[in-house]
């Protein structure tokens, strides 16, 4: 969540600045973290395309300072419903797909039951899959 940095000039005035914290991106196992992290891997188990896909999306969640962030960059970034519900999709291509929860739990919620994507700033990966297998 976003904090704030106060300092005071020789003047004597206070003045404070709103510093933005980043997102915090974990993975479910270390198998899975070595396999997205390492570009060898990455390219060996889901080919080039997706690959430079996946090292974007990372890159990307890890620049956000919540979901939010995410809904208006590349890969469709959608919730879950069904017994997906309280997860996170993203688009690698056309049937790959990068999975994710928010790693608090329970997440923020809305009044409707959905995510609050604006103070979801910690995530964590748990699998890339192929919705069509």
């Amino acid at each position: 969540m976003p904090g704030f940095f106060v300092f005071e000039l020789a003047s004597g005035k206070v003045f404070t600045q709103k510093v933005n914290k980043i997102m915090e991106v974990n993975f479910a196992e270390d198998r899975l973290k070595r396999a997205c992290e390492n570009a060898s891997e990455r390219q060996r188990k889901w080919g080039d395309p997706a690959a430079k896909n996946l090292k974007t999306r990372l890159d990307d969640l890890r620049a956000a300072r919540s979901m939010e962030d995410m809904r208006y960059l590349p890969g469709r970034w959608e919730e879950l419903a069904g017994d997906r519900a309280g997860y996170f999709s993203g688009r690698l291509n056309k049937s790959l797909r990068l999975i994710l929860r928010p790693t608090r739990q329970p997440p923020p919620s809305k009044e409707d039951g959905g995510l609050d994507w604006s103070q979801i700033d910690q995530v964590t990966v748990t699998e890339v899959v192929d919705y069509h297998d």
